[in-house]
């Protein structure tokens, strides 16, 4: 009898190279985006801030995530994810490498737009590029691996934190984010087209198949609608930029409606009339998730430093056990979303995180003790983010995937701008340890109801009962590697 082939040999030697291509440059996304947290509190002494203005620059990331992910995302279903990953990757390494030249608040939140620009389509791009080149069989497992290299980035940025800025500043650390240009060329010279994008997109360039898609197509059919959807534009960007800046203090509600409106209006035209209660479900879903995990994720370091009075070594020791935790965490849900399914195993791991959550705030003497708390609430509630993505790509069919997700994360990406000014507000009744943990379990519980109660699903079924289950599962039959290598990569 012949046995079965292990799970690591189905992916080609092409399709590794992809995964290890895509993974580098999340790896350096993850390791210049949560350079911030680390150094929040330098920054607040230089620059004289309050912890609320200081948490408003790891919110200014967030602000132009929507127009990143949206803009790139679109460049990647039409012209291909790898010109869309390379493109991305230059904006985030060029905003971070601005931050080290920062002068007073404003020039850096201006450098954190750009970081948030090129960091919306290294997600779209990366992601895309990923679970349409991997077999459909192991879509979980190719989403979890991914996402760990963003896990990956912020241990790397941990350990350089403890050795850097003690030593030369916290300048130098935005530095070092120049690196990714590197990558970035490497990218542009040796990383094959995803397959399913080739097969299905690419090769309308040789005239046998309809033109290449134009996913803001719905946006642009006429004068009129234009130029409302360029003043739409700019009213949200401009509401979130006063949102999240002292800019429209005493407004906060009013522009907040107005930045909300101005989104949804974009969701029910690029959905169209069944599509739309799909792409708003999903943003509030994953809107949600941010909300549970980003205080968390933004305001530890500051927690650690002020709350625990930890010194940058310890720190440094505690958030190598954070992201590490998180890292194994994407491992594993990539194996369980494989066996029990995406929405099955987000929902079981989150509710498995609850048992970690207070105790993780009630430790104050143990560095070890903490450390290891750390990575079992991190594993379990952080690295079940690594299937999000193909829960999320998952909606969507091939010519729009990048745009549809690009644009419907990164709107509910917001949830990470609003959580740690969320977590420091709450802090002024109350210490920031429990902020935190309050904020982290009662908004797990929601994600809980949302992702296992499939709520996205049920909510497109009711304006298009034929809505699909997932464009991204198997095909009958199964899925080898020459399935997942050519045409039929997809089975979407």
């Amino acid at each position: 009898m012949k046995r079965p082939v292990p799970w690591y040999r189905e992916p080609t030697p092409r399709q590794w190279k992809a995964m290890a291509a895509a993974w580098i440059g999340y790896l350096l996304d993850g390791f210049d985006f949560v350079l911030i947290t680390l150094v929040l509190t330098e920054i607040a002494d230089a620059f004289h801030l309050d912890t609320a203005t200081a948490a408003s620059l790891i919110s200014g990331a967030f602000i132009t995530r929507w127009l990143g992910g949206a803009v790139l995302g679109a460049m990647g279903d039409r012209y291909g994810r790898k010109p869309a990953m390379i493109t991305s990757i230059l904006l985030y390494s060029l905003g971070t490498f601005a931050c080290g030249f920062a002068w007073d608040y404003t020039s850096l939140f201006v450098a954190r737009l750009v970081i948030g620009l090129g960091m919306a389509g290294e997600y779209s791009a990366s992601v895309t590029y990923v679970l349409e080149s991997w077999p459909a069989r192991l879509r979980n497992r190719a989403s979890g691996f991914l996402i760990s290299g963003y896990a990956g980035g912020s241990v790397l940025a941990a350990e350089l934190y403890g050795w850097v800025v003690p030593h030369w500043g916290w300048r130098w650390m935005f530095w070092i984010g120049v690196l990714p240009v590197l990558v970035a060329l490497w990218v542009r010279r040796s990383l094959p087209e995803a397959g399913a994008w080739q097969a299905e997109i690419g090769s309308a360039a040789t005239g046998t198949r309809p033109e290449r898609p134009n996913p803001f197509r719905p946006l642009f059919t006429g004068r009129l609608r234009s130029w409302c959807n360029a003043a739409l534009t700019a009213a949200a960007s401009g509401a979130l930029f006063c949102v999240f800046t002292p800019a429209g203090e005493g407004y906060v509600p009013w522009l907040s409606v107005l930045a909300a409106l101005c989104l949804i209006a974009f969701a029910v035209q690029l959905g169209g009339r069944q599509g739309w209660l799909r792409y708003v479900a999903l943003m509030a879903t994953v809107f949600c998730a941010f909300l549970y995990s980003w205080p968390l994720q933004a305001l530890l370091p500051t927690y650690l430093k002020t709350d625990l009075g930890y010194t940058a070594e310890q720190v440094t020791d505690v958030m190598f056990h954070a992201g590490f935790g998180t890292m194994a965490g994407c491992w594993l849900a990539g194996f369980v979303g494989d066996r029990l399914g995406t929405r099955r195993a987000y929902a079981c791991t989150l509710l498995a995180s609850l048992a970690f959550v207070f105790p993780v705030f009630a430790v104050r003497n143990s560095l070890v003790g903490l450390g290891v708390l750390l990575f079992g609430l991190l594993a379990l509630s952080q690295g079940i983010s690594g299937i999000l993505p193909k829960y999320i790509a998952g909606h969507f069919p091939t010519a729009t995937r990048a745009a549809s997700l690009g644009f419907v994360y990164n709107v509910g990406a917001l949830g990470g701008a609003v959580a740690p000014v969320l977590g420091a507000r709450l802090a002024e009744g109350m210490s920031l340890g429990r902020a935190l943990a309050v904020l982290t379990f009662g908004l797990t519980l929601l994600v809980i109801i949302l992702v296992g109660g499939d709520v996205p699903r049920r909510l497109a079924r009711l304006v298009d009962r034929d809505a699909p289950d997932d464009h991204l599962a198997p095909a009958a039959g199964g899925s080898g590697p020459q399935q997942a290598e050519g045409a039929s990569a997809g089975s979407v």
